[in-house]
Parts: C-alpha cells; structure tokens; sequence
C-alpha cells in the first residue's frame, strides 16, 4: 500500500481537507494497538455500539497525522482529514479497488472451523514456490478482510485470504470486495450459527463467496454441503474432499490405526504419508490441503515432502509472570512480518513502561536487507530498553537497531551469558522461529515452573463479555467481578485486559485487592464490596469505592472523610436489601438514609442489589419481586437526592434471563468464564480456561495389585496406571479419588484411582497407546469445568477459587 491522501480521496469520493501529499501506506483502527505511526492514517470505524472518532483526540497524540472520519473536528485542524460518509463502507470500498491493481492467483477460504489453519498450511506449503501474501491471523470479517487485501503488494503473485460471516448478507458484500478464483470451503457445523435458521441456510451464505469462482475445493462429508454446492453450482468445478468414499480425494483404510500412514486416494490415485495427530479436524485439514496442491500440479512425492513439513499452528500469545518483576510475553510460535506488527499491537495492551525485545532470524526467504531493514524499522518505533537478537542473519544488521541491542548465535548462548538476569521490571516480548526454541528463554525467566498450570484465554473472556453485551442496550455500562483473584484467574492480568477493552466499572470483595490492582496501573472506577473498617484509610488513598450497607459503615466512613481533610464528594455505592437478606439498606429505613446522605461529604455513584435466584427459573416470580423492589426503592432514593445514580442488580444469569431490567449497569463474573445458566447463550460461549498438566510417569500394574495410600485402588486385571503431577494442594477435591473424577487424555476419558495424595493422583490408562508427557486435561471441555464440578459436588466458583497459586497461570490470546 502506498498512496497519497489525494489518490485515496479520487479513488473513494472522498472529501480532502489538509495536505494533498502526504503519503499513506498503513491504516489503523484500533486507537489502543498502534504500532507504529510513520505514513499511518487512522480510521474511525462507526458501529451500533461504538464509534472510533472518540478516540481520535488520542491517536493525534501519540503522532497520527492522518484521519479518516465521517466527521469534521475543526479542532484538529493541524491534521491532514479524508472525510468519508461510511467509514466501514470507505475502507471495503478501497480495498476492492486495491485488490483490483495486481495480477494475483487468489484462493479465498470460508466454512465454520479449520479456515485460519488451513490458510496457515496453504502458506507454508506454497510460500517458497509463490510470493504469497495472507490474511493476518484471523483477520475475515467486514472489517478485517479489507485490511488483510490492503497488504497486497506488487511483488506478490499469490494471495491466500479468509473470509467468514456471522449473520445473513454479509458475504454478498464481501464478494463484492473479494471474488476468489479457487474457493475453499472447510467444514460446517454449528459455529457463529445463531443468526441463521439451520444448516442449509448456513452453507447458501457462505458459499456465496464463489459466485465468480473458477473451481471450489470443499468437505463433502456433510451431505447438505454436497446437495447445495451441487444445486447452486451445477456448471462449476468441484473436488469434494472427506473420509467418505464419494469424495474426490477420501482416506482409505483405517486412518485411527497409529501404526500405519495415513492413505488417501484422489481420483482414484493413491498415495500415503505419516501424520501423528489423528483426530478428525486435523486429517480433514490436510486433506484440504492436497486437494489445493493436487491443483497447482505438485507430485505425490513434493505433496508429501510439504506435509511432512508443516509445523502445528499456534495462532496465540503467552503471558506469565517472570522472575525481578517480569513479565514473559511469549510469542515464539511463529515469525514472519505480520506476525511481529500483530506482537507490537499486542503489547500496547500492558502497563509495564519498561519493555524489552528478543528476537531471531527470520526464516520466510525474503530477500534479507529488505526484510531486515522492513523489521527494524518497525522495532525502532516501540522503544524497547534493549533488544537481544539472536541467530547469523540478523546480528549482520545490528546497526539498524536504535536501541541498546546485544547480539548472539544461539539461544544457548543467550541463556549462557547471564545477561538476561540484569533485566528487572520490564515486559519481555519473545518473538522467534521455532527453530531457535525460544521458549527455552521462557522457561528460564518464569516465576514458577510447575508442570500443572491453569490456562486463561483472554480473547475467550472477551467474546463472552460480548455475548453478554449483544443481550444490551448499547448505552448500558457493564461492572466486571474480579474479586477472590479474578474468580481464581489471576489479579491485575485479568483487570488490565479488562481496563484496556474499556470496561466500566471494576467489582473487588476486600480493598487489598483493589489496592493490588492500583498498584499495577489499573485507573478504572474500582467498586469494594466488603470495606473493612479498618481498610477506610487505604480506600480513601488509593481512590476506590465503597459499597454501604448500613447506617454504621456509613457514619464511620463519613468520619473517616472528615478526618483526612477530604473536601470533595466522595463516590460511594448504596446497596439495598430487597430479598437476598444478607447485607442492605431495608424499605423502612430509606428515609433516614436520605436524611444522612444530605449532610455527608459524598455522592452515590450508584445503587445497587443482588439477585438470589436469577438462575433457578422456578423461583422467576421471587426474581421480579426482588427487581420491583429495587427500582421503587432506588428511585425513591433517586428522587430525594436530586440526581440520577447508576442502578444495577443483574449479575450473569440476571443479564441473560432478565436482560429488560438492565437499568443503567449490568454485572458480569462467572459469565466471563463461559459458564451459563442458559442453554441458548451457553452455546454461544466459549470456555476460557484450561487445568491442564502432564503425566510423569506410566507404570505396568498387574492384577490384583494396589495403587495409593491405604490401597483403595485394586487392579481387577493387568493395566497402565499414569501418575499425574497435581493434587489436593493444587485444588483437586480429595473426593474425585476413586472412580469419582475423570480426566481427559487425547480427547478420552480416563478414571482418577486410588485416593487424591497431596501433591499427585493416579489414573487408570487401561491398555489406552499413550505415552509419558502427554497433556492431561483436568477440565476445559473434555471433561467440561461444569462436569468437574459436579464430580466435586459443588459448583464452577468453588473449584475455580480453589485452585492454588502455586499454579502456573498462563494467559493466552488467540
């Protein structure tokens, strides 16, 4: 992309006010993720619930000199402005045009699941034959596949893009910009299926994409696939690909037998090679990927010798605590250029002020003073403390870098020269190709190194805040719970994701936890739940809410004010008691409460109250009895203080099943996670944390022989007995011993023998072909944290505030 403020203005018909010259080769839309600002125009996408011109102001200051907007602000008139009359509408508009520039080999990919994997595959197998350009990450939506077409350049002759929807006509628009020439579609299910009707409307939209198409490649497993493909495009070419026979490309023979390749035949012909992960998805993306190389006429030998080459896709970034106060950002999974803009977006999501950087040889073939001269460019402007570079090819151009920059080979030698260790209070961002194992880097900075680690997916917490949102109105303001250490999450890690994705308030149960989160940067209203006496001081310091509950906490807090010379309003939460008997100001007691408020020093922020039964639908009269008591009391309140405080009393559940009684603010916990009292809505949300360890070791137990304390565990036959690095110090119930709890081990189940010991647990492998260090799953979907709870006879918040901080958290996005 290089264009000038006017071309783009001609190309678009748009209006230019400002310099006509200034060049434009990057666009932004993310005011937070701005990674560098050199020939950077900002768009201001406008949305139902949102509209980026809010943060223009800030875009402007961290140095953008170009905005595209739908309106005016004359008070940055120092900028160069392309107003627009839709700005989505703008950005698809010109990306079609751009698209339109180049001679390029297309393939566009659709379905419900495999889409970025695939892509990834069909990048690695063809990038050394084609310069090939990609859709960055899972960049498919309205928004993101312009963006992604926006990264064509001359030099590419092969362009690999993905394309998904969420809701009818949205691929016509997306067809417009984008008319692939090969078309891929993965498989269907029931992925984003909310807004359709069934299954057959599904594939009509998505296959939408290949109107203009000259082949499409697409899993024929699903019989409604095949007969809608088949009606809809009679006179097109189409290689079906599947495990069943009918398919152009299938497998043949027993593809779950390990010691045996895998064997698939395509138009008859047939060939093998090896793939050690055999489930379901993977084989069928694999075989996606020969139908595509079939097509650009690769043998069987150099189709094989690409499979055989591909790396597993890794489309995620670590986070965890390192030892002096670091913080390790991990995301050596995988290295070319795009993916080193998306780390320094993501980066910009931390409140560590200090940052430093290690970084590999690249390995993507470009020629290497243009990519090396391209990478330091864009590391120059993030202002890392130091950078470590590692590897032959890109210490020769050491001199790019600005920064205090220390050269190595290898990552060993990294490790082995100590210089790591002088690093204190800095994010660590690795970067690397796996080749250069740079997690070793990782292992040797973290904190804790403990096989058992819980797994928090923060983009996973994200979509369910979101879920939870579309059931809003766009003005309703949402608290999120992090108190009990974010539900067993994590703190601050939890809090600053929140904070940067604009949450309104934060809730805490005790003020250390809120004065933990100040202490890490966090400046977002902070509402304390259970306000000590004791705590007052430390509240007042450091800026935090209290919740008031009753005429003493008030009267003391009041004193307390008056005592530190606090002249302003304070803000402080009233909380009712309207059912849930346990704290709260009564009916009866309402008028002296406003008696009191008017001659004290402080402002109710908000009122709020707690549902006791939100879930339990045979208890929905109690519910809306509970809310009709709130809102007659809180607007009595209301009307007697003269100004309007934010209302709340939905917590999860409430916001699902009772969403028209979301006054002003909603509260958000255990919803975050995934977890749903609503089947409809449950579907909808993705489980964001993983228990998950390794097993240590296999032991031969023969019948008749015991396994554990007190020999509670007998053999009834000859069996492989895993041991497993977790137990009841970790946060694993004693009671799942013994056939109770179970776990998941390659996507099985397998039963917790013999009793829980404090620091490790035995399961029954049977005669299962695993293998020690393999994964184990204590819960995430297989088995479910819903079933693990169950299992312990309890409910998803004990076990997730039971689990020990001596467990790794790992924090991961995706």
């Amino acid at each position: 992309m290089n264009y000038t403020a006017q071309e783009i203005t001609e190309i678009t018909g748009s209006k230019l006010i400002g310099n006509p010259d200034v060049t434009i080769k990057n666009i932004a839309y993310d005011s937070r993720n701005i990674y560098s600002v050199a020939d950077t125009a900002f768009v201001a996408i406008t949305t139902a619930k949102n509209s980026g011109e809010k943060y223009i102001h800030s875009v402007i200051e961290k140095g953008i000199m170009v905005i595209i907007a739908e309106n005016y602000l004359p008070q940055f008139s120092d900028v160069t402005w392309i107003i627009v009359e839709n700005s989505l509408l703008f950005l698809q508009n010109f990306a079609k045009y751009h698209l339109e520039q180049f001679q390029l080999k297309t393939i566009g990919i659709t379905g419900s699941n495999g889409k970025t994997i695939v892509k990834e595959w069909l990048y690695q197998s063809l990038f050394h034959d084609f310069t090939t350009v990609k859709s960055p990450k899972s960049f498919n939506s309205q928004l993101g596949l312009p963006l992604s077409l926006l990264e064509i350049k001359h030099k590419h002759q092969l362009g690999i893009f993905e394309v998904g929807i969420s809701k009818p006509g949205e691929m016509e628009i997306l067809e417009n910009i984008f008319s692939p020439k090969i078309g891929i579609l993965t498989y269907i299910g029931t992925a984003h299926s909310v807004n359709f009707e069934d299954i057959y409307e599904i594939i009509s939209e998505k296959i939408k994409l290949f109107q203009h198409s000259k082949l499409i490649i697409f899993n024929g497993d699903n019989a409604a696939v095949k007969s809608v493909m088949e009606e809809k495009y009679p006179a097109k070419r189409l290689i079906s690909f599947g495990f069943h026979s009918e398919n152009n490309l299938h497998v043949v023979g027993n593809w779950t037998d390990r010691t045996q390749e895998i064997s698939v035949s395509y138009l008859g012909e047939k060939f093998s090679f090896p793939v050690s992960q055999r489930d379901e998805a993977t084989i069928s993306n694999v075989l996606c990927v020969i139908a595509v190389l079939k097509e650009f006429k690769f043998t069987n030998d150099q189709i094989v010798r690409r499979l055989n080459s591909l790396k597993a896709i890794e489309m995620r970034l670590e986070s965890v605590i390192g030892v002096r106060n670091n913080l390790i950002i991990n995301d050596s999974f995988n290295l070319d250029v795009d993916s080193l803009k998306i780390a320094y977006q993501n980066i910009k999501e931390y409140n560590k002020p200090q940052k430093c950087l290690i970084l590999t040889d690249f390995v993507e073939g470009k020629n290497s003073q243009e990519l090396y001269h391209e990478v330091s460019t864009l590391t120059n402007q993030q202002n890392f403390d130091q950078i470590f570079l590692v590897g032959s090819e890109i210490t020769q151009h050491e001199g790019l870098f600005k920064n205090e920059t220390h050269t190595f080979t290898t990552t060993q030698e990294l490790i082995d020269s100590h210089q790591l260790n002088l690093v204190e209070n800095h994010l660590i961002l690795l970067k690397g190709a796996r080749k250069f194992e740079i997690e070793r880097v990782k292992t040797f900075l973290e904190l804790q190194k403990h096989d058992t680690v819980l797994e928090i997916n923060l983009n996973s917490i994200l979509h369910n805040i979101n879920v939870h949102k579309s059931l809003l109105n766009p003005e309703t303001k949402m608290m999120a719970m992090v108190k009990a250490y974010s539900y067993g999450l994590g703190g601050y890690e939890i809090a600053e994701f929140l904070q940067h994705h604009h949450i309104d308030y934060l809730g805490v149960a005790y003020a250390d936890e809120g004065i933990d989160l100040r202490k890490n940067g966090i400046t977002t209203p902070i509402m304390v739940m259970n306000p000590e006496q004791h705590s007052y001081n430390s509240i007042i310091d450091f800026n935090l809410e209290p919740e008031i509950y009753s005429f003493r906490v008030l009267v003391l807090f009041n004193e307390k004010l008056l005592q530190k010379g606090i002249m302003q309003t304070y803000p402080i939460h009233i909380k009712l008691e309207t059912g849930m008997h346990r704290l709260g100001f009564k009916t009866e007691e309402l008028p002296e409460l406003i008696s009191k408020l008017r001659g004290m020093n402080v402002k109710v922020k908000s009122i709020f109250s707690h549902l006791s039964s939100a879930d339990d639908e045979n208890e929905n009269a109690y519910t809306l009895e509970q809310i009709g008591i709130f809102e007659k009391n809180a607007n009595f309140l209301t009307k007697n203080l003269g100004y309007q405080p934010i209302r709340h009393i939905l917590n999860s559940t409430g916001i699902v099943n009772f969403s028209a009684y979301q006054f002003e603010m909603v509260r958000i916990g255990i919803g975050m996670v995934g977890i749903s009292s609503n089947f409809e809505i449950s579907k909808r949300l993705k489980s964001a944390v993983t228990f998950k360890t390794v097993i240590s070791q296999i032991s031969e137990v023969k019948k008749g022989e015991s396994v554990g304390y007190n020999r509670k565990f007998k053999a009834e036959k000859d069996t492989k007995i895993a041991t497993i690095p977790v137990g009841y110090a970790d946060g694993i119930p004693r009671l799942l011993g013994n056939k109770v709890g179970v776990v998941g081990i390659q996507n099985r189940i397998f039963p917790i023998v013999g009793n829980v010991c404090m620091d490790m647990l035995m399961v029954d492998l049977g005669n299962a072909s695993i293998k020690e260090g393999e994964e184990v799953i204590l819960f995430n979907s297989c088995p479910s944290l819903e079933q693990f709870a169950e299992s312990c006879s309890t409910i998803p918040y004990e076990v997730l505030t039971s689990i020990s901080r001596r467990v790794k958290r790992i924090y991961i996005k995706d």
